[in-house]
């Protein structure tokens, strides 16, 4: 907990500095704006932002779609809404329907209603998240497809297979033997699928998205919709599943009468503890992932603000910076890969600790 709340407060102080000093370059001519760089990798779009070739943005347009209680459903493309917002911080598109916010940046859809601005009530677009979650979830069946493929045409003693089949075999194998097996046990196999699906789709999520190019670029895992869904369904399987000495424990537990009557401290206590595990399980991989995208995209950015400094102690500061910005965001993306593994594997672990400690048996004198 405390290499995490290092690594929260260093993302903080990155974000708030390269922030602070990006509105100070955007007024100069031919300044970098270093907030869009940052934020506009992590935070959700209505449009994917691929890169800027040749002074002009390469767009994915995606489609938007929303209801309105003046007009009904409405579907459009997210290149119908102008890229820049204007002074009211609006992006215009048809039919009297606005962005709020940069292009970058996931802003609430409104509408012109008699001379004011009314937020949709319902709002269901594909946005950058949601397609990379569905281009991710496609990649991981395509994956796992192929390698059950070959499990059912070869037998169990036959030699082991080779390629990325073996790969998959052994990334199942060692998530089920090291990680779900020594927790769960006998009831190992009951939930192993819900256990792999959560490994290898945390997993491919996170290296996607340190892959800087379409079909990655999108920090699916350093969004806390996608890790609070993942916790809840956890939550879900562990308290609906759970046994009778499991919540016999939780409100009333083997521990000295004063400790539960008049005052229900340890029932108060073990019930708040129902809720913190899959917070815990949420925070824990979102914070570590949202973290590492932030440094690593900081420690790139330093090129910039060197050379954004103006002078020849500004060039003279650039060219020194270059090569150790360089090489501390290679490493950084090395262990970046890393963390994505561990991360995946964490996730992973917990939830069938979680899983076994619910299904408790009673306990006979």
């Amino acid at each position: 907990m405390k290499q995490l709340r290092s690594i929260l407060l260093l993302a903080v102080l990155l974000c708030s500095s390269l922030t602070g000093f990006s509105q100070e370059t955007e007024k100069e001519e031919g300044g970098v704006n270093l907030k869009e760089i940052l934020f506009g990798h992590i935070q959700d779009s209505y449009q994917w932002h691929v890169t800027d070739f040749g002074g002009h943005a390469l767009i994915i347009p995606l489609p938007m779609i929303f209801y309105s209680q003046q007009s009904g459903m409405h579907v459009y493309s997210s290149s119908q809404f102008a890229h820049e917002p204007d002074a009211n911080e609006l992006r215009e598109g048809p039919d009297g329907f606005y962005i709020k916010g940069a292009e970058d940046e996931k802003g609430q859809i409104v509408e012109m209603v008699g001379g004011e601005l009314k937020p949709v009530p319902f709002d269901i677009s594909i946005t950058k998240t949601v397609a990379v979650l569905m281009i991710n979830a496609l990649i991981l069946v395509l994956c796992i497809l192929t390698a059950a493929r070959w499990c059912k045409k070869h037998k169990v003693d036959d030699p082991a297979p080779k390629g990325f089949t073996g790969l998959v075999h052994m990334f199942v194998m060692t998530v089920y033997d090291d990680m779900i097996k020594p927790s769960l046990g006998a009831e190992a196999p009951k939930y192993a699928p819900y256990l792999l699906t959560c490994f290898f789709f945390i997993f491919l999520s996170n290296l996607l998205g340190v892959v800087p190019f379409p079909p990655g670029g999108g920090n699916l895992t350093g969004n806390i919709t996608c890790t609070m869904f993942l916790a809840l369904c956890t939550f879900l399987i562990v308290n609906v599943t759970g046994t009778r000495a499991y919540w016999k424990e939780i409100f009333w537990g083997d521990v000295p009468w004063w400790l539960k009557v008049p005052l229900p401290l340890m029932p108060f206590i073990e019930f708040f503890g129902i809720f913190t595990k899959p917070i815990a399980l949420m925070i824990r991989l979102f914070a570590n992932m949202l973290a590492g995208h932030v440094i690593a995209i900081s420690l790139s950015c330093i090129i910039f603000i060197m050379f954004a400094l103006g002078g020849v102690m500004a060039t003279i500061l650039g060219s020194i910076m270059t090569p150790v910005s360089v090489l501390l965001s290679i490493f950084m993306m090395l262990l970046e890969v890393l963390v994505c593994y561990i991360q995946a594997m964490v996730f992973t672990m917990l939830s069938a600790v979680f899983i076994s400690m619910s299904h408790v048996k009673e306990h006979h004198a």
